[in-house]
């Protein structure tokens, strides 16, 4: 395993640390955009990889699919992006069925359910296609040549210890996920919740999904809020749940008063952190686990070794170090 080296940088009123990004089609399934250019195999064909989103027009994704281009382009590769409408199973297999069918060199896919795209993803193994995970995984990735994502458990601590940050007092924590069965924000939970409990000084509410719909997340914060109201932080562990937190706080009066710690750093996040509805983001680096799933598609399909599993780091955003290089640095691309 290969551990990219985690980004420092400094906010509020102690040190934090670590990272988190997305290019989609903003409509769709109908490809986001693609790269091209000669130098392929030995026939002179470019190489082809396609890259399967999780869901199309996620900051995070889009920040990726930027990267995984530039590196396709200077490879002299092609690359081709497609993604669902939303974080669904039954909307990205019909798209990596098409994939196959189409016989890619590579496909860097991020599952969107763990078991679900187990099969599918079997398929295109067997089918003799390279198979990359970015971002998410499934229950057995064996098939694949390379899995790329963030520390998603260290993510989740590394919430908590922003929270204790804000809320230095303790008190109750709540945390809004996406939904079972995301490898990912199950991770980011499992580092928050076990974090919460080792301290013992905030008690855990619970774990509430949000579906990725930013509105039902607000709903589940406001609904939270009227029975605890002695919640001191929220962790959200996507965009849309911390998109939909900081509406949730809001229309409860409670701005300022809940810490609120969010995962990804798009632009509503931003705006959120410096209207001071959301105290921190933690940043993934997508743009850095799209270039390393081209790189290792490019590998396999040379039939060079590949690394087998590769983590990345993030950057903790507060208002504070909002404006540094870094952390300017880590925030999400709304656009290629």
């Amino acid at each position: 395993m290969r551990r990219n080296n985690v980004v420092l940088t400094v906010g509020m009123a102690a040190a934090l640390v670590m990272t988190m990004s997305a290019c989609g089609a903003a409509e769709g399934n109908a490809p986001a955009g693609s790269t091209g250019a000669s130098a392929g195999g030995d026939d002179g064909e470019a190489k082809s990889i396609t890259f399967i989103q999780g869901v199309a027009g996620d900051n995070f994704y889009i920040s990726m699919q930027c990267a995984a281009e530039a590196a396709a382009e200077a490879a002299g590769a092609e690359l081709d992006t497609q993604g669902p409408q939303k974080f669904d199973p039954t909307l990205q297999t019909p798209i990596l069925t098409s994939a196959i069918a189409a016989g890619p060199d590579a496909i860097m896919i991020a599952p969107t359910d763990v078991t679900a795209m187990q099969q599918p993803l079997q398929q295109a193994a067997d089918a003799g296609i390279k198979v990359v995970l970015v971002d998410t995984t499934v229950s057995d990735p064996s098939m694949a040549v390379s899995q790329i994502s963030s520390d998603n458990v260290g993510g989740g601590e590394a919430a908590f210890d922003a929270i204790k940050q804000l809320a230095p007092d303790g008190g109750k924590v709540l945390v809004i996920d996406n939904q079972p069965g995301i490898s990912t924000t199950e991770a980011r939970t499992k580092g928050f919740t076990e974090a919460a409990a080792a301290d013992g000084s905030y008690p855990s509410v619970g774990v509430q999904y949000s579906k990725n719909e930013p509105a039902v997340a607000a709903q589940l914060v406001t609904a939270a809020l009227a029975k605890d109201p002695d919640i001191v932080g929220i962790f959200a562990t996507n965009l849309f749940s911390a998109e939909g937190a900081a509406t949730g706080v809001r229309q409860a009066g409670k701005d300022g008063e809940v810490k609120i710690v969010g995962f990804d750093a798009g632009p509503d996040q931003v705006e959120a952190l410096e209207a001071g509805t959301v105290q921190a983001l933690i940043a993934q680096q997508p743009g850095t686990i799209g270039e390393d799933g081209v790189e290792q598609a490019l590998a396999a399909i040379d039939g060079e070794p590949t690394e087998a599993e590769i983590q990345t780091g993030f950057t903790i955003i507060t208002a504070d170090n909002l404006d540094s290089p870094e952390s300017q640095a880590a925030v999400y691309k709304a656009s290629c």
